[in-house]
C-alpha cells in the first residue's frame, strides 16, 4: 500500500477536462501522489468521504480585486480569500489598481508581504502597465508579477489610460519578457465623451451607463490590443469580455496566430441591462456594463464551444452604501463574485449548456495554461498541487448578499436558485473550507510559481529598444 498519505479523498466522481470517472485521490506533502481505485490508495492520516460528490481541480480565478492596500474598507486579503475558499476557488490573481497601484517592484513586494500574511488560498499579483512606468516593467517581472494589467478604460482607482505610443512600446518590452498582459479593453476617449454628453443632457437612467460604454467601446479597444500584440509578439488576455459583437473579431485574430486568451463573467451570461430597472437593480453597475439580455446566448455559446477560453469573476466589492445613489453616475462600479461563479456555472452545466469536462477547462485548466501554471495547478494528477474542490452537483441553494463572506455584501443574484454547491475547498492538501466553515489560518496561501513558455517577440528590428541610444521611457517619481 505504500507510505502513509496525509489525506485520502475516497469514492468521489473525479472530473478532468477529458473525462469523468469514479476514483479516490491520495495526497502527501501538499501534492497529489495517486489517483485511482479506492483499494489502491495508501493508508492516510485524514480521510474525506466524497461519496455522492464531484471532485474538481481547484478553481483558478485570474481576475479579482481585494482592495488592499488603500481601499481595505471594501475588502482585504483575509476577507477576499475567505470568499474565494467559500466559492471553491483555490488560486486567485489580484489586480494592481490599489492605492498605491502596483507600479514598481517595491510596491509589488510590499503587497506580496501583506498577501502572504493574510491569504488562505494561493495567489498571483499583477503589476500595472501605465504611461510612466515602462522602465519598471522588467524589474516587476523579475520580482515575480504574474502578469501585467493594462487599463484602456477607467475603473476603480481611476488609473489614466496610457497613450497608444506608450502601450505599443510596453508591448514590445513585455513581448521580450514573456509575461501575459491582461487588458481592460474599453476605449477611454469614446466612453468619456459619451458619458459627458449624456450627463450634460441630464440623462440618469441605468441604460445610460450602457450607452456611455457602447459595444464599439469594447470592440475597438480589443481589436487595437490584438493588432499591437500581433505586431510585437506580446501575449495578451482580454478580461471581462461583455460584448457578443467582439466574437467574430476574436476569431479573426486567433486564426491569425495572435496569442490572445479571453475571459467572460457569470453576469454577462445570466443578466441583462433590463434587470437594472427592477428595485435595487442599480447594484448591477460595473465596467464594462452588463449589456442587453440578447447577448447572453452568443456569449454562452462562445464559452461552451471554446471561442472564449475561461470564466473569471472580476470580484470587485464595494460597501453596500457605495452601491446606492440618486444618480447612476455616482454608484460604484462592480460587486463580489467569488462565491457565486461555481454555483452559477455548474447550474448551467446541469441545464446542458456544456459538459462538466468543459467547465474544468474554463475554470481551471485553461487559466493554468495561459499563465504558466499547468501541471502544478489546473489538473488532478500525481505531482500536481493538491488543489481540489468538492461539489454537490444536486444541491439546491439560493444566492443572497447576506450569506457572502466578502465585506461587500451586495449581490446582483439576490434570490437566484442554483443547483450545485461547493462543499469543500482544499489548497495544497489542506482543507481550507468544509461545509461552509473556514478551517485555515491566515497565511496559509502562497504566491504561485509560474513557468511561462519562452518569449516569442515579433518584428524585433522595429522595436524602439533597437534604435541607437534607445531605452524604456524613464520612470517618474511616484
Amino acid at each position: 500500500m505504500g507510505e502513509t498519505a496525509d489525506l485520502v479523498i475516497r469514492n468521489g466522481m473525479v472530473a478532468t477536462e477529458t473525462s469523468v470517472f469514479p476514483a479516490s485521490i491520495a495526497v502527501r506533502g501538499g501534492k497529489i501522489v495517486a489517483v485511482g481505485a479506492d483499494g489502491d490508495m495508501p493508508p492516510a492520516t485524514e480521510e474525506i468521504d466524497a461519496s455522492g460528490l464531484t471532485v474538481l481541480p481547484g478553481v483558478i480565478d485570474v481576475h479579482v480585486h481585494f482592495r488592499e492596500p488603500g481601499m481595505d474598507h471594501k475588502e482585504d486579503w483575509a476577507t477576499g480569500t475567505r470568499a474565494a475558499a467559500m466559492g471553491g476557488v483555490t488560486t486567485v490573481f489580484e489586480m494592481p489598481n490599489t492605492a498605491p497601484p502596483v507600479s514598481t517592484a517595491e510596491r509589488y513586494l510590499a503587497k506580496k508581504a501583506v498577501a502572504e500574511s493574510k491569504a488562505i488560498v494561493d495567489f498571483g499579483l499583477y503589476g500595472v502597465l501605465s504611461e510612466d512606468n515602462l522602465a519598471d516593467l522588467k524589474p516587476m517581472a523579475d520580482a515575480g508579477v504574474i502578469g501585467f494589467k493594462l487599463f484602456l478604460g477607467n475603473t476603480t482607482g481611476n488609473l489614466p489610460c496610457p497613450s497608444d505610443g506608450a502601450v505599443l512600446e510596453a508591448f514590445e518590452i513585455i513581448a521580450g519578457l514573456g509575461k501575459r498582459i491582461s487588458i481592460h479593453a474599453e476605449n477611454s476617449p469614446i466612453l468619456f465623451w459619451r458619458e459627458d454628453r449624456l450627463q450634460a443632457a441630464g440623462r440618469n437612467n441605468p441604460i445610460d451607463h450602457l450607452m456611455a460604454r457602447h459595444d464599439v467601446v469594447a470592440v475597438e479597444a480589443m481589436a487595437r490590443s490584438c493588432i499591437f500584440a500581433e505586431a510585437t509578439g506580446a501575449r495578451i488576455h482580454i478580461v471581462h469580455e461583455s460584448s457578443a459583437m467582439s466574437l467574430p473579431y476574436l476569431k479573426f485574430f486567433k486564426e491569425r496566430g495572435v496569442d490572445v486568451t479571453v475571459e467572460t463573467l457569470p453576469q454577462y451570461l445570466t443578466l441583462g441591462v433590463e434587470d437594472m430597472d427592477r428595485p435595487g437593480g442599480e447594484v448591477l453597475r460595473m465596467n464594462p456594463p452588463i449589456r442587453q439580455k440578447w447577448q447572453n446566448g452568443p456569449l454562452r455559446k462562445a464559452l461552451a464551444d471554446g471561442s472564449i477560453d475561461m470564466i473569471s469573476t472580476d470580484h470587485a466589492p464595494h460597501l453596500p452604501e457605495e452601491k446606492i445613489g440618486n444618480r447612476i453616475w455616482d454608484i460604484a462600479c462592480g460587486f463580489p463574485g467569488l462565491e457565486s461563479q461555481l454555483p452559477i456555472l455548474l447550474t448551467l452545466v446541469n441545464e446542458g449548456l456544456m459538459p462538466l469536462t468543459r467547465y474544468v477547462q474554463i475554470s481551471s485548466a485553461n487559466p493554468a495554461r495561459a499563465f504558466g501554471l499547468y501541471g502544478t495547478k489546473g489538473v488532478l494528477q500525481p505531482g500536481a498541487d493538491a488543489d481540489i474542490t468538492l461539489v454537490d452537483m444536486d444541491r439546491r441553494e439560493t444566492l443572497s448578499a447576506a450569506r457572502l463572506s466578502s465585506k461587500g455584501k451586495v449581490s446582483p443574484y439576490e434570490g437566484m436558485e442554483v443547483t450545485a454547491w461547493p462543499v469543500a475547498t482544499i489548497v495544497r492538501g489542506k482543507p481550507v473550507m468544509r461545509d461552509g466553515k473556514i478551517l485555515a489560518e491566515e497565511g496559509w496561501g502562497e504566491v504561485v510559481q509560474q513557468t511561462m513558455p519562452e518569449p516569442a517577440p515579433r518584428n524585433v528590428e522595429t522595436h524602439l529598444s533597437t534604435l541607437v541610444g534607445a531605452s524604456p521611457a524613464p520612470a517618474t517619481t511616484r
